[in-house]
């Protein structure tokens, strides 16, 4: 079995991080983001968001809370709005379609390390237990 050193690992990390920045999802998850800064309307509203979300802030520190019940109902519309526009839901459905491929990748390292390392012991992938487990555990029988 071939040995690899960490700095091994990290250049094949370096490798597939740029296969996934490759991918379509990624692609589309570009795209996207650029229609969404070219697009006045939204980065106006973009901006009225974070203005919001200071304010809101601000009046939860003071105690204002009045104040802060407003900012929030004002902050909850423009949101929903803002969720309204295509390119928008299109963006949030790309940056989760970036994230379930990260995920499946992460779960496919996770899951194949393990495996690894049960047959690596002599242990039992039906089970999950490594061989030295196996060995030293009762015999049922």
């Amino acid at each position: 079995m071939e040995k690899y050193t960490k700095d091994d690992i990290l250049v094949r990390a370096h490798e597939l991080a740029t296969m996934i920045a490759n991918t379509e999802e990624v692609d589309f998850f570009k795209r996207a983001e650029a229609q969404i800064n070219e697009n006045q309307k939204v980065r106006e509203m973009i901006a009225s968001i974070k203005s919001l979300q200071k304010q809101a802030v601000n009046f939860q520190h003071y105690g204002k809370e009045k104040a802060l019940k407003l900012v929030e109902e004002k902050l909850e519309k423009l949101e929903a709005e803002l969720d309204e526009i295509p390119i928008v839901q299109e963006f949030k459905q790309s940056q989760v379609d970036v994230n379930d491929l990260l995920q499946m990748v992460s779960s496919a390292i996770s899951n194949k390390v393990t495996d690894e390392i049960l047959l690596s012991t002599g242990g039992d992938l039906l089970t999950g237990e490594t061989g030295s487990k196996i060995k030293n555990s009762p015999s049922s029988c």
